[in-house]
């Protein structure tokens, strides 16, 4: 009989299985570019339509690119709506049980930093001697308006998930844990100091879903490491004076998005190098971030932010897949300065940059059309 793999020994083999099937897809593209055009993106579909915008040459027409993908992907009105009425449906249920709790959305909710179909983040302040983990489980479950309910109570941070029965949207919730919101104004005043912020995190976002790196359990890293990832960039850029004073639209997005690429891609130092944001943001060795925290983990954390919250914790240290986001990141880069490349060398062509890297897809688009339907039923 083989030998069982223990827990590390298990996240390692799935870890490289994940680099086997990316590798896998990277090289099916490939093939699939060389004999026929990827589709038109809805980004780049004139006011009709159905016509193409067309792109200026060269990464100036990536940085346009940007700027339209950014317009498309922006929750609509009535998307927004819908997110509002699911959070008011668990307050109310919320309120009925504990009329004294606190019910308070967070992370990309808060800062407007979410895709269409991303989960929605809330924390609910309250005073129990135990958190009530299976208290909300059986209310949900008694109440239909939840399906797929699960209590994760052994987690660093134990939480309620569950998808809404009405929209099919995944809801996390937490307890009594104020820096969820804390988070969320301090992303809230980088997004006000730095204008270029959101356009390049909504592509980073959408990028990292359809790769199944947007979540730490599956070993990519959160929204708000990938957030602070591109704060940190934006910090110690050359030209950081300018990306502080100047709109989105008046900086070049697409010379920006190569840039953050080809550092955490293929430069940054992951081995040594750890992430500080405070005090005008830094580059620091891992040991003066993570103190005490490398003691209580098994395995050396890859990827390092130090918490600008709490000073001592890191933010990548559950991230066990982290290298696979740079690998995905790497692989971005290379991509884009070919579909760039490519854009200059024949000016008269349509060409579409971002659709090497990422795509409308299926599930996306579909929630998107059922969106714009009648309220009514919600």
């Amino acid at each position: 009989n083989l030998p069982k793999m223990n827990q590390q020994q298990q996240r390692l083999a799935k870890t490289h299985a994940r680099s086997r099937r990316y590798s896998n897809q990277h090289r099916r593209y490939f093939s699939i570019q060389q004999h026929q055009p990827p589709p038109l993106p809805p980004w780049l579909l004139g006011p009709d339509g159905r016509r193409p915008r067309r792109l200026s040459p060269g990464v100036v027409g990536l940085h346009e690119e940007l700027l339209l993908f950014n317009q498309w992907v922006a929750p609509t009105p009535a998307e927004a709506a819908i997110r509002c009425r699911v959070v008011d449906r668990l307050r109310a249920l919320v309120l009925r049980l504990w009329p004294d709790a606190r019910l308070e959305v967070f992370g990309s909710s808060r800062t407007g930093l979410y895709l269409p179909t991303s989960d929605i983040d809330l924390v609910l302040f309250g005073r129990w001697e135990a958190l009530p983990l299976r208290a909300l489980e059986r209310a949900l479950r008694e109440e239909g308006c939840a399906t797929d309910v699960q209590v994760l109570d052994r987690a660093t941070v134990p939480i309620v998930k569950l998808r809404d029965s009405l929209t099919g949207l995944s809801v996390d919730v937490s307890f009594n844990m104020p820096n969820g919101v804390r988070a969320a104004e301090l992303i809230a005043s980088f997004q006000a100091r730095f204008p270029c912020l959101a356009p390049l995190v909504m592509l980073l976002k959408l990028f990292l879903l359809q790769r199944d790196l947007n979540q730490v359990w599956t070993g990519g890293i959160s929204s708000y490491a990938l957030t602070l990832l591109a704060v940190s960039f934006l910090q110690l850029h050359d030209r950081r004076r300018e990306l502080t004073l100047a709109p989105a639209h008046q900086l070049n997005l697409g010379t920006l998005l190569l840039e953050f690429l080809e550092l955490y891609g293929r430069n940054f130092n992951y081995l040594t190098t750890a992430i500080r944001l405070s005090h005008g943001g830094a580059y620091v060795p891992k040991e003066e971030v993570q103190l005490d925290g490398a003691i209580h983990s098994a395995r050396p954390s890859v990827l390092c932010i130090e918490d600008p919250l709490t000073p001592g914790n890191d933010i990548g240290r559950s991230s066990y897949g982290a290298l696979q986001v740079k690998q995905a990141f790497e692989f971005a880069y290379l991509q884009l300065h070919r579909a760039v490349l490519s854009s200059t060398s024949q000016p008269g062509m349509f060409h579409s940059p971002l659709s090497s890297i990422v795509s409308a897809g299926p599930d996306l688009l579909r929630y998107r059309e059922w969106a714009a339907g009648p309220a009514d039923a919600l």
